[in-house]
Formats: structure tokens, C-alpha cells, sequence
């Protein structure tokens, strides 16, 4: 169950004399706020820590907030400004704060640490790793700049956009929480004005939500082993009083993996780096299969073994240092066995290993400096075809991607989708690896542009768009069952006007996106005509499809949504059946409902607001504005459909 952050109700305001805070008040504000402050803790709290401690510490912090007694109440900033805040909530909150800011001081050896920067002794967890859900690609970006910031900086900003604070009110309650250098608090928010503050509604997702949690099993088999192994020492401490000590390899070797299991045969193959199965540069050429298993092995590290066997290790037992991100429906298990090397090299500032499984595309990339910092990336790719085993991405930095291509990839380019009779810019390939290019994955605020790579090979020319995760989708268009690369002239035209609609599908685990333009319809009051174009993002995963029925006009630079579905079989290869309708407003001043449905439509009709019905597949009504109505159409074949909503 996902916690409610909710921000704290207006109480009746209290005389100076009356704003002393008691502990019953003090908790019945923490019970009530309880996930927004434990949320406000984790924010605050040094990323450092690893995910599984941040989430501990927040909640223990937070439960830590109550005072002894009855304590005075902060002058809260809101009461300065004139605004009525529970008092109660003003406390706890300057309490979370100080003790998350004092988490982050560094450990000195001349004096005793505060009992905020030790391991929490309540909440206690045992046997599980917990942490957030995982977010899109804009939570994981806002998280990395988060995590740049010094502990009074990112204060400053989760104040801003949690806590919708003026900047003079955040100077009093970093002051009031122990930051008294006014250089200090004025170069916090210097700091914090460097990420922008458009990502503010960011900080309620569910990535920064200690209160709705993943678990994983920590090492069962190791907890077993030092369970016997404890059991052991003290037989023996009881009989001749020696300590026994256990024997191990140390992490050195594997790098951010967390410690092994069991010594099993088969798990050891899987992680051997010498085990790693490559294939002949020439093999696509002969193969009949066009797939990433006939991808050779690449890259000028291919044959750094201790980079290898961290990246195998850190895969089978990321440890809590590492950023694990899997698309919608992929299994985050180690591989079953010996994968394929398809990548090890040297990406901007990163080393990066890239490998195959059959199932999976795993992406590790680890800092050039260190070995902290690393990330594992999962995409899953069964069944992937010639056109969708064609790149992956190799890198990201500053906004702009790199991709790694297939073997059979002669040439690659970018082009703006919201612009069809521009040109595309050759990007290079060396190596088969792309030149960089602004993609589209983390571009917030107006959509403006929609940049896609260009690919070629001896079959032609097609699109993919990078969604944010490790393998683009493929842009078609045509009819569902006889779809055609979009990167025709037509199929250019086509995606224009709702190139910017696949921003609904980011991080959604799509493979392909089609495009179809399945009715016409003459505008009434002699508006023109307008085209209505069904657009089907389908998933590696099978279930999660999206449809959307869009709708433009005349003159139009975006196609507007009028419908949309999920999980149904809409403008797909098994039922293409659609109808759809919108409110539309002539430049008369008439409004009017429109629908449309799919070649095949013999019948379609309205009920509700609007009662209204034609033969064939388009429907013109006049229609009040704010008019709400049900479409039923009826297919040639006598089968009745209903509109999507």
C-alpha cells in the first residue's frame, strides 16, 4: 500500500503566551504527517548512506522527533508571515530536519558522534533490503543532482518544493535547525538554485517514498553459514578458548557486489569472466537469426578480466551502493548462466560492460575512479528482430545519448520527428558506436522538439526514439498487421503532429510505437478536414499496451488526445476495431461532437448529452459545450463496439 503524503491542515492560531508544544500534540501531528516528514528525512538524509539505511535512519529520525516533555514552539515562518500552522507539526519538522542535516556531519576523531550520524537501534529490519520503488528517468536524474548537493542545499530544496517555502522563511528554520552561519545558509541556497525548479513536483513520487517499499532477501545462505559458523566458535570457546575465525576473499575482487553465496558450480560458471561467450565478428553476416546473439563482443576493455568479474558480480548480488533500475516485467536476477559479452569500454567518464542473456540486455557502468557509484541497468529483449536488436544505449551524459549498433548498422543519424522536411544529421558511427545527440528522455517543460536516431542498413532506413531505458522502440505506421517504417516521407508526415505524445510511454518498457491514420473527417461549418490517427505503444512484456486516439486539425502543430486505453486490443494486430470522439468548437462559434471509427465502422451513435447517430464510419453533431455522451458503433460484420474513453 502506497503511503499519502498530505500536507499538514490549518489549526486555529495560538497567542505567544499559548505556543508551547506537549508531547500528546506533538504526536498526534507526527501520526497525522508521519509520511510526509519521514519523506522530507529521506530526502534530506546524504545519499552515502545506501538506500536501505536511508529509509531506517528517515524513519527513525522521525520517530526520534517527539519532545520529553512540553517544550516551546519554534517561531515557524509560518506564523511570521501571518499564515495559521499546527504548531505541533512545526516542531517535529524542525526536529526531522536537524537531526537529517546532523546525519550528514562528518565523523570526528576529538569528539563523540551524535546518536543521528550512527546505525539507528529502532526500526530494527532483519533479513530484508528495503527500498523505494523505482522511478522514470526523470526521478533518477532530480536524485543525482539531489545527491550532489551539500545537506543544507538539498534542505533548501526539498523545503521549496515539499514544503512550498519563501526563501526567507527557509533562512529562519535552517537557522532555528543549526545552520547559524548566514554564509552558509546563503550559499545552501545558491547551491540549491542550480536544479531547477520545475522538478519540484518530482520530490511526491513514489522514487522518494520511504514509506511505500521494495523488499529483497539479503545473503540467506551466508546468514545460514554464520549462523553455524557462531555456533562453532562458541563450542570451541568453551572447550579450549580459542576464537575461530572465518575465512574470505573480501570484496576486493567484486568490486560494489554485495558478499557471495553458497559456493554452487553452476552459480561460480555464471561468474566466471573467462566463461563468457562471444561470437565471431562475421557471424551475423551467415546466421539466420538477426538478434543480439549475434552481436560480437566490442570495446577496448573486452579483455580486463577484473572489470568483468565485478560487472558478473555486481549483477548476480548488487550491492546497496548500486543503482539498479529493470524495465516494467523484467526479472533483476543473476544470469542462470555464462552470458554474452556484447560491450566492455570506455563511455565519457564511465567504464561500461554490456551483456546478453537470451532474455536480458544488463547494462553495468561503474565510475573511471572508483567503484562506487556503480549502476546496473536490466531491458528485456526476447524476441527481438533484426529492427528492434539494432542499438542500445551505451551512455548518457549532460542530456545527450550514445548508442551501441548492430553489426549490420551502416550508417546513423538524428532528426527532429516535429519536423518532417528537415533534414537529418549524420552522427558517425565508430566502431559502431554513435556520435552523442540531445535525446529526448529527460527534456522537461514544452515540447519543443522530439529528436529520434535514424538508423541504416542494407534493408533500408528506420526510427527509434529513446524512451528512457536501454533499448529505443521502434516508430512505424500503417495499418495494424501491414505497418511500414516510419521513416518515409509519409510516415515523417504522419508522426509529426504526436511525436510529443510519447512522452506517455516513457520508462513503460515499450518496444514499438505505431502510428495509424484511420479516418478523415470534413470539419462542419466548413472547417476543413481532420485527420484522426490511433497511436498503439506495444510492450516487451506483452501486457501494459497503451492506445491513444488523437485528433487534429487543420493547422494544428500537435494532434490533441481524445481517447485512450490500456491493455486493450485497440488499433492492434488482432482486432484493429476503434472509435473514438471529441468536443470540438468551429471557429463560428458552434460546438459540435465529433467521432470516427476504423474502416469497417457501418454504424456509429451517441447517447447521453448528445443524441445523435450516422451511417458509416464518421459522426457531426451540434452539441452544447461540456456535453458528455457514450459512442456504440457497429463493425460490418454486425459486432458492436463501444468508443474509448
Amino acid at each position: 500500500m502506497q503511503s499519502q503524503d498530505v500536507a499538514p491542515r490549518p489549526r486555529p492560531a495560538a497567542s505567544p503566551a499559548d505556543q508551547v508544544v506537549d508531547v500528546e500534540q506533538a504526536e498526534a501531528a507526527l501520526v497525522e504527517h508521519y509520511p510526509r516528514l519521514v519523506r522530507l528525512a529521506y530526502l534530506v538524509l546524504p545519499p552515502s548512506l545506501g538506500r536501505n539505511r536511508r529509509v531506517v535512519t528517515a524513519h527513525s529520525l522521525t520517530q526520534r522527533a517527539l519532545p520529553r516533555g512540553r517544550a516551546s514552539a519554534p517561531v515557524i515562518p509560518a506564523q511570521s508571515a501571518g499564515r495559521d500552522v499546527d504548531l505541533g507539526y512545526a516542531f517535529v519538522r524542525l526536529q526531522v530536519l536537524r537531526t537529517a542535516l546532523e546525519a550528514g556531519l562528518p565523523l570526528r576523531r576529538t569528539a563523540f558522534p551524535r546518536r543521528s550520524q550512527l546505525p539507528p537501534l529502532l526500526p530494527q529490519v532483519w533479513g530484508l533490503r528495503l527500498f523505494p520503488r523505482s522511478g522514470g528517468a526523470d526521478e533518477l536524474a532530480l536524485d543525482q543532482r539531489l545527491s550532489a548537493l551539500s545537506g543544507p542545499a538539498r534542505a533548501v530544496y526539498v523545503l521549496r518544493g515539499l514544503e512550498k517555502l519563501p526563501d526567507g522563511d527557509i533562512r529562519r528554520i535552517l537557522g532555528a535547525a543549526g545552520c547559524t552561519d548566514g554564509e552558509e545558509v546563503a550559499a545552501a541556497l545558491r547551491e540549491a538554485d542550480a536544479v531547477p525548479a520545475s522538478h519540484h513536483p518530482l520530490l511526491e513520487s513514489p522514487e522518494f517514498d520511504p514509506c511505500s517499499l521494495q523488499a529483497r532477501p539479503t545473503d540467506l545462505m551466508r546468514r545460514r553459514q554464520h549462523t553455524r559458523a557462531a555456533l562453532a566458535a562458541a563450542a570451541a570457546l568453551a572447550v579450549c578458548g580459542a576464537l575461530v575465525a572465518m575465512p574470505g576473499d573480501g570484496w576486493g575482487p567484486d568490486g560494489a557486489a554485495a558478499p557471495a553465496y553458497a559456493q554452487n558450480p553452476a552459480s561460480e560458471a555464471a561468474l566466471d569472466p573467462a566463461r563468457l561467450t562471444t561470437v565471431n565478428p562475421t557471424a551475423w553476416e551467415s546466421s539466420a537469426r538477426t538478434d543480439f546473439s549475434v552481436w560480437p563482443a566490442r570495446g577496448e576493455l573486452t579483455g580486463d578480466k577484473a572489470l568483468l568479474r565485478r560487472a558478473l558480480a555486481v549483477w548476480a548480488r548488487p550491492g546497496e551502493s548500486v543503482r539498479v533500475s529493470a524495465t516494467p516485467g523484467t526479472p533483476s536476477g543473476g544470469p542462470s548462466g555464462p552470458p554474452q559479452l556484447l560491450y566492455a569500454g570506455n563511455v565519457d567518464s564511465a567504464r561500461v560492460v554490456i551483456l546478453y542473456d537470451g532474455l536480458r540486455v544488463v547494462r553495468y557502468a561503474e565510475p573511471k575512479d572508483d567503484t562506487k557509484g556503480a549502476a546496473l541497468d536490466f531491458a528485456r529483449v526476447d524476441g527481438a528482430d533484426r529492427a528492434e536488436a539494432s542499438a542500445v544505449v551505451l551512455g548518457r551524459a549532460d542530456g545527450n545519448v550514445r548508442y551501441l549498433t548492430a553489426p549490420w548498422i551502416t550508417g546513423a543519424a538524428e532528426r527532429d520527428l516535429l519536423k518532417p522536411n528537415a533534414g537529418a544529421m549524420d552522427l558517425g558511427l565508430t566502431k559502431g558506436i554513435t556520435g552523442p545527440f540531445a535525446g529526448p528522455a529527460e527534456q522537461t517543460g514544452d515540447c519543443l522538439s522530439w529528436n529520434v536516431l535514424q538508423l541504416t542498413d542494407a534493408t533500408g532506413t528506420r526510427l527509434m526514439t529513446d524512451l528512457g531505458e536501454l533499448v529505443p522502440a521502434q516508430l512505424t505506421v500503417g495499418r495494424p498487421g501491414a505497418t511500414r517504417n516510419a521513416s518515409a516521407a509519409r510516415g515523417l508526415r504522419d508522426w509529426a503532429p504526436y511525436a510529443c505524445s510519447l512522452a506517455s510511454v516513457r520508462s513503460a518498457g515499450v518496444r514499438d510505437v505505431n502510428a495509424w491514420a484511420y479516418a478523415t473527417q470534413p470539419l462542419p461549418d466548413a472547417g476543413g478536414a481532420a485527420d484522426w490517427v490511433c497511436t498503439r505503444a506495444e510492450t516487451w512484456r506483452g501486457g501494459g499496451t497503451r492506445v491513444l486516439a488523437q485528433f487534429h486539425t487543420p493547422g494544428g502543430t500537435y494532434g490533441a488526445v481524445a481517447a485512450k486505453s490500456e491493455n486493450g486490443p485497440e488499433c492492434g494486430s488482432k482486432d484493429p476495431a476503434v472509435l473514438a470522439g471529441v468536443l470540438w468548437k468551429s471557429a463560428a462559434g458552434h460546438w459540435y461532437l465529433l467521432a470516427a471509427g476504423g474502416p469497417g465502422t457501418s454504424t456509429v451513435a451517441a447517447s447521453g448529452g448528445v443524441r445523435a447517430s450516422a451511417r458509416g464510419n464518421l459522426l457531426a453533431a451540434r452539441a452544447g459545450q461540456g456535453s458528455r455522451a457514450e459512442l456504440k458503433g457497429v463493425l460490418a460484420g454486425g459486432r458492436e463496439i463501444s468508443g474509448l474513453r
